[in-house]
């Protein structure tokens, strides 16, 4: 039997034991299942600070736990290992975690909350949930590091269960999110809009040489934000070569360049991975 997941905008229909474009997603008997529930491929206390989140909690440590799969195909991933693992077969071995034990794990740890990153944490939509909400009963944080590729409906039904979220804004360019990600600006910018008064947010744009990093286009980008609130802090990232790009690095002047285009939109723009 066919069954559609509307998680994203892949809308993909699955036929019995197909797996979707993210590679977590399964028809199993009809219905889509996250074949990865409940398994991490990494458990970590990071400082608040690597999300990257400069206003939320400063100077404090959060347990990170971390998937496998993703909705996106970037070409550029530094976590491409767990990220892209779409029709490889059966599931990795990983750390099979309920979400009471991740959150007695938090505790455990003197953790404040949990962060949901590494790879993209919305195709666990179910896990994602179910872990929110029990974070939520025993008074843990909840902080999502995405790329904000959600529908509406599951995103309305998410963010009252979350506290904080970084979001890549990848690019402003519609085609670049097409064409490179195999993802889609608007469903990301719709999940900012929806998310920007509801819980606390910042964003990150890795600054990519010859893709990303024209003043008008990071102009545009940071304009949009401050449509929303000219508080909403960015993150301009450096790039350095991974997985298939094999471009120079991003250099210091064009990221300080970019920042100061940025500022003339946003009070908080934050140069990084330098």
């Amino acid at each position: 039997m066919e069954a559609l997941c509307g998680l994203c905008p892949h809308q993909c229909r699955l036929k019995e034991g197909g797996l979707g474009f993210c590679g977590a997603r399964q028809n199993q008997g009809g219905r889509i299942v996250d074949r990865y529930y409940g398994l991490l491929s990494a458990l970590a206390l990071d400082p608040i600070e690597k999300k990257p989140l400069r206003h939320y909690y400063p100077g404090q440590f959060i347990l990170s736990a971390g998937f496998y799969g993703c909705n996106f195909r970037c070409p550029f991933c530094q976590n491409h290992g767990i990220s892209q693992l779409a029709g490889r077969g059966e599931p990795p071995s990983g750390l099979p975690l309920s979400p009471e034990e991740l959150c007695e794990k938090a505790v455990e740890q003197g953790s404040f909350g949990i962060a949901y990153t590494y790879s993209e944490p919305l195709i666990h939509y179910e896990y994602l949930l179910d872990c929110a909400r029990e974070a939520r009963r025993r008074g843990l944080k909840n902080v999502l590091v995405t790329n904000g590729c959600l529908t509406q409906g599951p995103a309305e039904k998410l963010l009252p269960w979350i506290d904080a979220a970084n979001v890549d804004l990848k690019s402003f360019n519609p085609d670049f999110y097409r064409e490179e990600l195999k993802g889609d600006l608007e469903t990301v910018k719709n999940f900012i809009r929806l998310a920007w008064d509801k819980i606390h947010l910042e964003v990150t744009t890795l600054i990519i040489p010859g893709k990303n990093d024209g003043a008008d286009e990071v102009f545009r980008l940071s304009g949009f934000l401050a449509s929303l609130s000219p508080r909403i802090p960015l993150h301009l990232s450096a790039y350095f070569p991974r997985y298939h790009y094999t471009l120079p690095p991003t250099s210091r002047q064009s990221l300080f360049r970019l920042t100061r285009e940025a500022r003339k939109n946003l009070a908080f723009v934050h140069p990084g991975n330098i």
